[in-house]
């Protein structure tokens, strides 16, 4: 007969079933991704349903979706609820114009990195990566913004 699966598990239960680290469990849990509580043994416990949340954790992070975006996404999902496809679909919707216009960005960077000439100075006149239309040439040479639009 088949083992029923433990609708509770331990830190190290759950780093090996999700395949992270427990100290990558215990961040998640201090960054309020992830909810535990401890026994009266002072030991971490967790519901089995952390297992579906961690995944989408993963897959939004390679996705480059920031931490603070996927808490935001997930407060109103109880711990104890294991994900499901609606669940998914609101999470992708929320995140599909960030992930849009971050595409957009590195289509215009893969675009115009030719034109750079990669030297690290940024003097050109005219830089289409940080100084696009030329808009800080009228304040002198050199970088006047380190951060891309």
């Amino acid at each position: 007969m088949p083992k029923k699966p433990a609708a509770v598990l331990t830190v190290g239960e759950v780093a090996r079933r999700s395949g992270i680290a427990v100290s990558t469990v215990h961040f998640y849990e201090t960054k309020g991704l992830i909810e535990g509580w401890r026994t009266q043994g002072n030991q971490r416990r967790y519901h089995r349903a952390v297992l579906r949340r961690i995944a989408i954790i993963r897959i939004a992070q390679r996705a480059g979706i920031p931490l603070a975006r996927i808490r935001e996404a997930l407060t109103d999902l109880p711990h104890d609820h294991v994900p499901n496809a609606r669940d998914w679909q609101k999470f992708t919707d929320e995140w599909r114009g960030m992930l849009d216009d971050r595409i957009t960005r590195l289509l215009q960077l893969r675009d115009q990195i030719a034109s750079c000439i990669g030297c690290g100075c940024l003097s050109l006149e005219e830089c289409p990566l940080r100084n696009p239309d030329d808009v800080l040439g009228d304040e002198g040479a050199g970088p006047r913004r380190l951060k891309l639009r």
